[in-house]
């Protein structure tokens, strides 16, 4: 009872501290952490100790595929080649420089060292989607950070799995067999999730039942990861396909009830879980640091230098690779601002805790590992600091760069297609009037409603019985509803709109189709 107290405990304490940072727009992964240290600094706080199977397991699937159904195909395709050189070159880079600076300037050896490094190299997901949910960055960039934190997996988690095979039996790095284990972690992981959308496609499209279709949302990215894991592949990869592949298909597989209600409970989902996990990370450092010998409490220098260590490496990185890819699109003068804020971008979440947690307790000859807590303790404190550090001034950042969007960019945007969907719709309202199967009453009621939107969006721009008529105006907007989600695929095929005014567009047609439906 008193466990579940604690939970209880823990969910009040981060949804209280969620809703003030949404309230007082701050990261809310930013403040949770620092709530959770507070907390855990306070007399008579229980120690809470983290399990990686709960990490692992019951919170990372989610929210890797709620991450991954905010991407796009079509915007994916237009950043694959830098997010691979990054997703690759730059966590080899990171692991090696973390490794090196870790070996000299604290007690680890350099097999621990390179632990740590393999741990630390790739950007969390989790913490990346989080702190970029409200950042009003170019749509590229936006998602270069976000594919980047989603598909560097693979390549981490081999360095990580060589790295503890030499540190744990002492044995020589095999680098031969870690470019195989790779291709089965990425190659592995990418089959599972396709099949498993696949899978859930064929089913999605053949239910209609609102309970069973959260059922199998919900699960989804559950079956994904137990089933990549059993097959020793990538969980992780394997449910970031199967989200990128589902979410842009979403549209297409459920009405508009299930959307909206989808659309709700996931949301209600990841705030909890995102919520207890970032507490969790701040809760979790007082009894790590308490844990460890005499001789290493120094490891606030240590924890810095590591940061430090992360972040110059990702610019030295990030800054020749931008100068190339704007090179390549024309611009002779390189900008130095993008490459600072993908730099300041690539904070440590989730995903570096669970790999830290799951370092073994002990070495094959059963001899205890002592520098574990060294490094569970340096893992934490990384993700303390980036989050806290770089959270708090990713905003600050991105404004004074000069790349974010003006606010009105995206508003312009989606008046301009409201104008398109309300033309779209007038036109086939057109079409109907010239049937003279409609009754004329029916029509100018649809008419005025199509041409109030069009009035709307225009000036946002330039700054027989009543019921059977009912019925039939209902019918007909429905129908009108249909040719304007037309019309809105099309732009967005054709590149007019973006994936963001896509979406906004899509919610706003669902929620009107559900009132026509509730009516």
């Amino acid at each position: 009872m008193r466990g579940v107290g604690t939970v209880l405990a823990l969910v009040v304490l981060a949804t209280v501290v969620a809703t003030f940072a949404r309230r007082w727009r701050i990261p809310a992964p930013s403040l949770l952490v620092v709530a959770g240290l507070a907390v855990a600094l306070l007399p008579g706080t229980p120690t809470i100790r983290v399990s990686p199977d709960v990490i692992g397991l019951v919170v990372l699937p989610p929210l890797l595929y709620a991450s991954a159904e905010e991407l796009s195909w079509r915007e994916l395709r237009a950043v694959w080649k830098p997010v691979g050189v990054l997703a690759v070159g730059l966590v080899l880079a990171s692991a090696a420089a973390v490794g090196a600076v870790a070996s000299l300037v604290t007690p680890l050896s350099w097999r621990m060292a390179l632990v740590l490094g393999a741990i630390l190299a790739s950007t969390d997901p989790v913490a990346v989607t989080a702190l970029g949910r409200r950042l009003a960055l170019p749509p590229k960039v936006q998602m270069l950070v976000q594919a980047e934190s989603l598909f560097n997996d693979a390549t981490s988690l081999v360095l990580y799995r060589v790295a503890v095979s030499v540190a744990v039996a002492s044995a020589a790095a095999n680098w031969g067999a870690a470019g195989g284990e790779f291709l089965l972690l990425a190659g592995g992981g990418t089959l599972i999730g396709a099949v498993v959308a696949a899978v859930v496609t064929v089913i999605r499209r053949r239910t209609e039942d609102p309970v069973l279709e959260t059922v199998i949302s919900l699960v989804t990215p559950y079956a994904a990861y137990v089933l990549a894991e059993a097959a020793h592949t990538s969980g992780v990869t394997s449910v970031v396909v199967a989200g990128v592949v589902l979410g842009g298909r979403g549209d297409r597989l459920t009405n508009a009830r299930i959307r909206l209600q989808l659309h709700a409970v996931y949301g209600t989902v990841v705030f909890l879980l995102e919520s207890v996990v970032f507490s969790l990370i701040g809760l979790a450092l007082p009894a790590q640091v308490r844990a460890l010998s005499d001789g290493d409490r120094a490891w606030p220098l240590y924890a810095l230098a590591v940061a430090g260590t992360l972040i110059a490496v990702r610019l030295l990185w990030l800054a020749p690779l931008s100068a190339v890819v704007q090179r390549k699109g024309g611009i002779q003068r390189p900008n130095w601002r993008v490459p600072v804020v993908l730099t300041w971008a690539g904070t440590r979440g989730v995903v570096p805790l669970a790999a830290a947690l799951s370092i073994p307790v002990t070495a094959k000859d059963g001899s205890a590992l002592t520098e574990r807590p060294l490094v569970l303790v340096l893992t934490t404190s990384v993700v303390v600091v980036t989050l806290v550090v770089q959270g708090f001034s990713l905003a600050s950042v991105v404004r004074r760069s000069g790349i974010a969007l003006e606010p009105d960019h995206t508003e312009r945007e989606e008046a301009a297609a409201r104008c398109r969907l309300a033309d779209a719709g007038i036109r086939r309202l057109e079409e109907l009037s010239e049937l003279e199967a409609v009754p004329d009453v029916v029509l100018d009621r649809l008419r005025r409603g199509l041409n109030a939107r069009l009035d709307d969006a225009r000036d946002r721009l330039t700054d027989s019985t009543a019921e059977s008529a009912d019925l039939v105006y209902r019918q007909l907007r429905r129908d009108l509803i249909a040719v304007e989600a037309a019309e809105l695929r099309r732009l967005y095929d054709e590149h007019t709109i973006s994936d963001t005014t896509r979406r906004r567009l899509q919610r706003s047609l669902d929620l009107e189709e559900a009132r026509l439906t509730d009516a």
